[in-house]
């Protein structure tokens, strides 16, 4: 069953109970560092009973994967629509804007341990994406520029998360568009 089934019952328990844990899991994670949250601080800080959690998670990875996977699909729908009115700069400036607003979270995501999950998530929804919406020509292959555009999306988030004095918003949003998204779209457009 995946985190969007068991929501989709309609039983608010359910809902109120893996947003507790969600919320639990992002506390700890401002805190310390993923390998170092347990499954006992998790149920505890929601107020929950390890068994309630096993109901709704496998294991604390599987909540971070949902969790992942929650916030890419917030990521794309912010961005998405300024990228189809072909506002790449605006996009670039909303992605990195969000992020930055949630600092510590994006922070514990990919540089917690979690950042193979994310770059999943992200391929997996940005391929769904790309294919309701392929256009023929250009040389470059769709499915490629999409593992491109988010593989590069991914580290540049990386390493700006990671610098102790971090680029302007719009300064790193600028090298993203100039050297992530503009190669792609020029190449795809050939």
């Amino acid at each position: 069953m995946t985190a969007r089934a068991v929501v989709s019952t309609g039983d608010p328990r359910i809902a109120r109970t893996r947003e507790a844990l969600r919320l639990a899991m992002l506390e700890l994670l401002e805190r310390k560092p993923l390998e170092q949250v347990t499954i006992s601080d998790i149920v505890t800080t929601a107020g929950v009973g390890k068994t309630t959690f096993f109901r709704h998670f496998s294991s604390k990875e599987a909540l971070l994967d949902a969790i992942a996977a929650d916030q890419i699909e917030r990521l794309i729908g912010l961005t998405l629509p300024i990228s189809e009115a072909c506002d790449h700069g605006a996009a670039a400036v909303a992605l990195f804007s969000y992020v930055d607003a949630h600092r510590p979270l994006w922070s514990a995501l990919l540089t917690g341990g979690a950042a193979g999950a994310v770059r999943e998530a992200y391929l997996q929804q940005a391929r769904a994406i790309a294919a309701e919406k392929a256009r023929p020509g250009g040389w470059l292959p769709a499915d490629c520029g999409v593992v491109l555009v988010i593989s590069g999306t991914i580290e540049l988030l990386t390493w700006w998360l990671a610098q102790p004095e971090p680029l302007p918003v719009k300064r790193v949003a600028g090298i993203y568009e100039k050297v992530v998204v503009a190669p792609v779209l020029e190449a795809g457009s050939r």
